[in-house]
């Protein structure tokens, strides 16, 4: 559905970032507003995507052409490359 507003003008790297760090509120507020699906489904796919923002980019990218599914998924494993790790903080006491 919002494939093409995605893709429209080529691969907006600052837009692709902003996925990869899980900011998916505007993507959540189109679906909302777009009324195919109701408030319980929204907050399903909410959920999922903010679980999973590689699910959003998977939606994002049905449409686009091959070179930019490349250039997608190339710059969103160079992101996961460079995610910082997190780790449990042990507590001592």
């Amino acid at each position: 559905m919002f494939s093409y507003d995605f893709v429209e003008d080529g691969v907006d790297y600052d837009t692709l970032e902003a996925l990869h760090r899980g900011e998916i509120t505007p993507w959540i507020e189109a679906l909302a507003h777009s009324g195919l699906l109701g408030a319980d489904e929204v907050a399903a796919v909410a959920r999922e995507w903010s679980e999973r923002p590689s699910l959003l980019l998977d939606a994002l990218l049905t449409d686009a052409d091959e070179m930019t599914v490349r250039r997608c998924r190339l710059a969103w494993a160079a992101m996961d490359r460079l995610a910082p790790f997190t780790f449990p903080i042990a507590h001592i006491g």
